[in-house]
């Protein structure tokens, strides 16, 4: 069973976040951030993928889950993923979650964490299991 995954082994969840001009294109960057400070994604470089920088997409694409966040429906960062020739397992659009497009570069509290759950709506569990027998029972260490 060499493809078996090790139930205890942390996955590894991208996000790329649109970042644009916007209050909506701010707030999925601090979406992005506040995933990466919880421990639940790593934020990545959108602009290394639209550069087709050649190791930043090698790495991308060595992710097991890829969520991408984007402000408005024109979906920048689902487009340049899909662009470089990467799988978007999650997409999410702040208008369609019926935020407001603006220039004023505010958002409420509230906003912010309707954006975050709905990153992490699909998304496999990261689990962080301590250096030992986790008791998953796959025999694995837990290194």
């Amino acid at each position: 069973m060499a493809d078996q995954r090790c139930e205890c082994e942390a996955t590894a969840i991208l996000v790329f976040p649109c970042s644009g001009g916007s209050n909506v294109g701010q707030m999925a960057n601090a979406a992005a951030v506040e995933l990466t400070k919880r421990g639940r994604a790593n934020m990545y470089c959108l602009a290394g993928m639209g550069a087709h920088i050649s190791g930043m997409v090698d790495s991308a694409a060595g992710a097991d889950y890829r969520i991408a966040i984007d402000g408005c429906a024109v979906a920048c960062a689902r487009k340049t993923l899909e662009h470089a020739g990467l799988r978007v397992d999650r997409a999410v659009v702040l208008t369609d979650l019926g935020i407001k497009k603006n220039h004023e570069f505010a958002w409420s509290e509230d906003d912010l964490q309707r954006v975050i759950q709905a990153a992490l709506e699909g998304a496999p569990q990261v689990v962080q299991a301590a250096e030992g027998d986790c008791g998953c029972g796959c025999d694995c260490g837990c290194r």
